[in-house]
């Protein structure tokens, strides 16, 4: 037997029961059904007395005789039931849909043990279906009983706990054969693993708890390990095999925009990114970095910074952000920044006229065009650079590999790639799926921003909270109302758009009021985005369309209508359009008075913190890693034990283990990594393709 035998070949199973196997469980193998682990653990070493049961539904072991068997007819429903005593007290056994056999079998005034989930019903115990073991014919087995995952196909066919226990069992007893070390023993010693093929037996048929616990953090290890290996492998040959074009002049576009036209003084933050983009750039190898920052924290003003730097050295860049809205903002900002620069900017979007397009073409193939903005339309083949040596990618998440890979393509040799997020990414979500990125983190907001003040209230407060926006709008200020529908919903409990329009033209009859939502085109879309900036209109009523891609300053306050609809990281996004100026801004969270306690935490959340960092780890506790990552990433999460909300410990700890290999040790090449090469060639050479270790 090997780990790739077929488990038709398993001792207990045969070819009909292994092809239902597979059609439920996808289990091929052997090496399959060693990774298929139990989801919790039954201790059968402890035994109960009736009058210490509590209240609490769990498995529990109870010794006493059985008596008193009686069938009950109730309507259509026939049930066999007895009673149970021991000497503090007696209970109920039942059984539904029973044949006669159990019945004439059942060890009645005999000394048995039963075992199986307690049922409270008016604080009377309960055991239905329990498991039943004569005393002299008990099982002495002593280890923990695992319970594996299973299905009705799969129980109704005879393929239950026991069948999984026995012929798991039966492939434990292989394990010698089959189980190999891949940690050398150097880790073995510093983390005080058991071995591996102990940690197998134990994760199956632990002998205790603590042998359960020392087996499941070797498999989290492991998993984690391999995981970061694999990506730092590929930091290591993308820093030694990827040419890049060097920057090492800071010349006169850089200095003249940093000592003249600077709008504020950068923060420490902004700075020492600054620093580390520097420094990625300076060398012939192409630069590949993620850099991470609040809304609100100044990214913009580094990717500007960083294009100059391209500029000073004959490059030219772009920008590409997910939607139009985005690019147009990224485009005003910049455009204003260099208005009294020789710097040349210009938009690309899908909505660009072809006028517009061929003039950019021909600037961008002449070199007289320095930085491009744009959308997806950057990617277009006919979109050619005489020399791009910078590309920045807004909102990395919304954009697929073959896209990024398509920006690489723009010049012979690839240009410098700056990723960009405005949606904080939990840091072990970093650890994880970034490790072949270099992180950077601008964690401060600049000088003089106030923290924006999150209130929630409820509908009987609504009058409240328009005298309340009334008096900011007095003050000068401007209002947001943001919805999350457009059309009528199925659920009247939700206000949608085109109410929430009618309802606050008529509280507010005395101000100007704008609408922008995404089923707009893209004119109508600018047009009420300029009426609102340029203060004409004191509130816009909009869907979420504003997320990302308004930038008013005067805009003080921001009412989310049905907040309970959003997600976290949407929350925090949306929370983010205000803030942006030097007032004290505030953000009301209306909700309906009936909440869910998911629904509950994120409210709470989002009035206790304005850190994006701690939201969006709550956010990813409630949604899981996956939708965090977004739906082009989220099958990447597919490990058997690692939890990546929880494990965080562990991440780090395997992080930072395989960064000092790699440092001392870049091929695995001494002979105490030999049991590490061979186990990552093995099991993930194929995976990783762009590894050169051999």
């Amino acid at each position: 037997m090997t780990l790739e035998t077929s488990i038709e070949y398993v001792k207990g199973i045969g070819p009909e029961k292994a092809k239902l196997i597979k059609s439920v469980l996808g289990i091929s193998t052997v090496e399959d059904l060693l990774n298929f682990f139990p989801i919790r653990y039954l201790d059968k070493s402890k035994v109960h007395k009736i009058g210490e049961l509590t209240d609490l539904a769990t498995d529990v072991q109870l010794k006493g005789r059985i008596t008193n068997i009686q069938e009950i007819q109730t309507g259509k429903i026939k049930r066999l039931s007895a009673k149970f005593n021991d000497d503090t007290g007696s209970m109920d056994l039942v059984w539904f849909q029973y044949s006669k056999w159990l019945k004439e079998q059942l060890p009645v005034n005999k000394e048995v043990f039963i075992f199986g989930k307690i049922n409270v019903f008016n604080h009377q115990f309960s055991m239905p279906h329990p498991e039943i073991e004569i005393e002299e014919k008990k099982d002495t087995e002593k280890r923990l009983r695992p319970i594996y995952p299973s299905s009705e196909k799969l129980t109704k066919r005879g393929l239950n706990q026991r069948f999984f226990q026995v012929v798991i069992k039966n492939v434990c007893r292989e394990i010698p054969n089959l189980i190999y070390e891949n940690f050398p023993d150097y880790l073995m010693k510093a983390f005080k693993f058991l071995s591996r093929q102990h940690t197998y037996l134990n994760i199956h048929f632990p002998k205790d708890m603590e042998h359960f616990e020392k087996a499941n953090y070797r498999l989290k290890f492991e998993e984690s390990f391999f995981f970061q290996l694999g990506f730092g492998l590929k930091k290591l040959h993308h820093k030694t095999h990827t040419a890049g074009n060097p920057f090492p002049v800071i010349g006169d576009y850089f200095n003249d925009f940093y000592e003249h036209h600077l709008p504020f003084e950068l923060t420490g933050a902004q700075k020492r990114v600054l620093k580390e983009i520097r420094m990625d750039m300076k060398r012939p190898i192409q630069m590949n970095r993620l850099l991470q920052g609040d809304v609100g924290s100044g990214k913009t003003m580094v990717a500007l910074l960083t294009m100059l730097i391209a500029k000073d050295n004959g490059f030219q860049s772009c920008i590409m952000a997910p939607t139009e809205i985005l690019a147009q903002q990224h485009y005003n900002g910049i455009k204003e920044l260099l208005e009294n620069t020789e710097v040349s900017v210009r938009l690309l979007t899908g909505s660009s006229k072809k006028s517009e397009r061929n003039i950019i073409h021909e600037e961008l193939e002449n070199g007289e065009l320095s930085i491009l903005v744009g959308t997806h339309a950057i990617l277009e083949d006919k979109v050619k650079f005489k020399n791009l040596g910078l590309a920045i990618i807004d909102e990395q998440h919304r954009f697929g590999v073959a896209q990024r890979a398509k920006l690489w393509a723009k010049n012979k040799i690839p240009p410098h790639i700056l990723v960009m997020t405005a949606t904080p990414i939990p840091r072990t979500l970093a650890m994880s799926f970034y490790s072949d990125l270099d992180v950077s983190v601008i964690d401060e907001l600049p000088v003089g921003r106030k923290p924006i003040i999150t209130a929630h209230r409820r509908e009987k407060d609504r009058a409240c909270v328009y005298n309340f926006c009334r008096e900011e709008i007095q003050k000068g200020r401007q209002i947001y109302f943001v919805y999350p529908l457009i059309e009528e919903s199925e659920t009247l409990d939700y206000r949608n758009l085109m109410e929430g329009m009618e309802n606050i033209m008529d509280n507010f009859s005395k101000y100007n009021v704008t609408m922008l939502h995404g089923k707009m085109k893209p004119d109508e879309k600018d047009a009420a985005m300029t009426y609102f900036a340029s203060g004409n209109a004191q509130i816009m009523v909009a869907t979420t369309v504003i997320e990302v891609g308004v930038n008013v300053p005067n805009a003080s306050v921001m009412v989310i209508e049905s907040s309970e609809r959003f997600g976290l990281s949407q929350l925090h996004q949306l929370r983010g359009r205000v803030g942006r100026g030097a007032e004290q801004s505030y953000c009301i969270l209306m909700t309906s008075d009936k909440l869910s306690k998911d629904s509950r935490t994120r409210i709470k959340t989002m009035v206790e913190s304005t850190d994006g960092f701690k939201i969006s780890e709550v956010d990813m506790q409630l949604r899981g890693p996956g939708d965090i990552l977004g739906t082009q990433q989220s099958g990447i999460v597919d490990f058997k034990k690692l939890d990546l909300v929880n494990d965080s410990a562990i991440i780090r700890a395997t992080k930072n283990t395989v960064e000092k290999i790699l440092e001392a040790d870049p091929l695995l090449a001494r002979p105490d990594n030999q049991i590490i090469k061979n186990y990552y060639l093995r099991n993930y050479k194929g995976k990783n393709k762009w590894s050169k270790i051999s």
